[in-house]
């Protein structure tokens, strides 16, 4: 039996729960470009999440979330929207077929990121994994044109799709909005504090800058 959207949208926020006592800080550096997925989120919105809350974090659940619409979606188009569905299953096969596909299976926390670190300058990659993905999908014949015809009708049937996720997504949303003080409760009492501690750590290191130890440094 097909599970409601609530249960799915319960099982997800469950499995996040599990998830946030083992979130650390990133200890890389940060991304210049933002997270699509995550900014401005309604759903982490309604999860009560806040864009103060560190990017990991939010990013968790809103993967979480967005496997759900995904699977609406694909329901909906397998069953209302044909030409979709063919050119869906076209540009699948020719995934498979690629030789190296490093964005598949990842954890949620993951999914979606990009797969290499930014750049330091002057420093340069010998390679990059995206790059090598990019290599193995070339390698593949293209996928056969479409008349303009078949354009259209295919854009008209996106366009339902998308207006389809729109409206799954605000079900979710509503749903998100009871979980709203245990999201929080748990950012409070796992994010927070490591967070805080940062900002300590940063703090006594500012104060006292040429002694690691702490002792205060010879006066002026």
């Amino acid at each position: 039996m097909e599970r409601s959207l609530e249960t799915q949208v319960d099982q997800a926020v469950a499995a996040w729960l599990r998830w946030i006592p083992r979130w650390v800080p990133a200890t890389h550096r940060g991304r210049v470009s933002p997270c699509r997925r995550c900014l401005g989120s309604p759903i982490l919105s309604a999860a009560g999440i806040g864009s103060d809350v560190p990017h990991g974090v939010q990013h968790g659940l809103s993967t979480r979330i967005k496997k759900i619409v995904d699977h609406a979606v694909a329901e909906y188009t397998a069953r209302n929207l044909p030409m979709l569905q063919a050119e869906l299953d076209q540009q699948a096969d020719r995934n498979r077929a690629r030789s190296y596909r490093p964005a598949e299976d990842l954890e949620p926390e993951f999914e979606g990121l990009p797969l290499d670190p930014e750049p330091v300058p002057g420093s340069p990659f010998l390679f990059t994994i995206s790059g090598l993905a990019d290599e193995a999908a070339e390698e593949l014949p293209p996928l056969p044109p479409l008349s303009e015809e078949a354009k259209a009708a295919l854009r008209q049937e996106v366009a339902l799709a998308d207006e389809y996720a729109n409206l799954v997504g605000r079900e979710i949303c509503g749903h998100l909005l009871r979980h709203r003080l245990e999201v929080q409760a748990a950012i409070s009492q796992y994010v927070e504090p490591q967070i805080e501690a940062m900002l300590a750590e940063l703090t006594e290191a500012l104060d006292s800058p040429f002694d690691p130890d702490g002792h205060p440094g010879p006066r002026e």
